[in-house]
């Protein structure tokens, strides 16, 4: 009976552990294909579209991916509003994941010029110098992810296209041309803001920031 019991425990516990990993691997095994689809076609990393959106979504059990297919914490108005919040509402995931990819090809376009897909770290730590998120371990916590769930793999998927290819954004506007400046010893919002002849809130709002505090070598998108 003892043993019985025991054996039964152990199958519980089991079933637990898996349980509680299953959401990330089901979230992966459900969007494998999109992000890489993201890849071949913007040269952003499958690996990385995966992983931003486990981190951002919870594996897509979050309120606002149940209730508004928001899968990468992206802020704003738009799309059915199932629940009070700041975030964007989509009719659907794909339409997020589109979304996505438009917001990286606006804020980070230096990223697609400067990365190729095999190098999810350089994008990782590109993005949060950017401004996507305040926490200073967000780019530490998605790289775990990658790690954890071999995302990377899915990476190689684009080696044949990284070969041939020197990647550029398909930019929301063809006319646009950002002009990216790096941030130097001493440098403050007001003085680039008026040395490009532009304002801090519209320094502010184009590059997601929530504050005037600036990092040297932080990317700021001005046009």
């Amino acid at each position: 009976m003892l043993k019985k019991l025991i054996y039964i425990s152990l199958i519980v516990l089991l079933a637990g552990t898996v349980s509680a990993q299953s959401p990330a691997n089901d979230y992966i095994e459900t969007y494998k294909e999109a992000a890489i689809s993201t890849m071949n076609q913007h040269g952003i990393p499958a690996s990385i579209v995966l992983g931003i959106a486990i981190h951002e979504s919870a594996s897509g059990t979050s309120k606002i991916a149940r209730y508004l297919n928001n899968h990468f914490g992206l802020k704003g108005k738009g799309g059915p509003k199932k629940i009070r919040s700041s975030y964007k509402g989509y009719e659907n995931v794909e339409s997020c994941y589109n979304d996505f990819v438009n917001y990286l090809q606006a804020h980070f376009t230096g990223l697609f010029t400067k990365y190729t897909p095999a190098d999810y770290r350089g994008w990782a730590l590109g993005i949060q110098r950017g401004g996507y998120a305040h926490s200073k371990t967000w780019a530490s916590q998605v790289m775990a992810i990658i790690k954890k769930y071999r995302l990377y793999e899915l990476d190689s998927t684009a080696n044949n296209y990284i070969a041939n290819t020197v990647y550029k954004p398909v930019l929301l506007s063809e006319a646009s041309n950002p002009v990216v400046y790096l941030v130097k010893k001493g440098d403050t919002l007001l003085e680039i803001a008026e040395r490009f002849n532009t304002t801090v809130r519209e320094i502010k709002t184009r590059n997601s920031l929530t504050n005037s505090l600036l990092k040297i070598g932080q990317e700021l998108y001005l046009e």
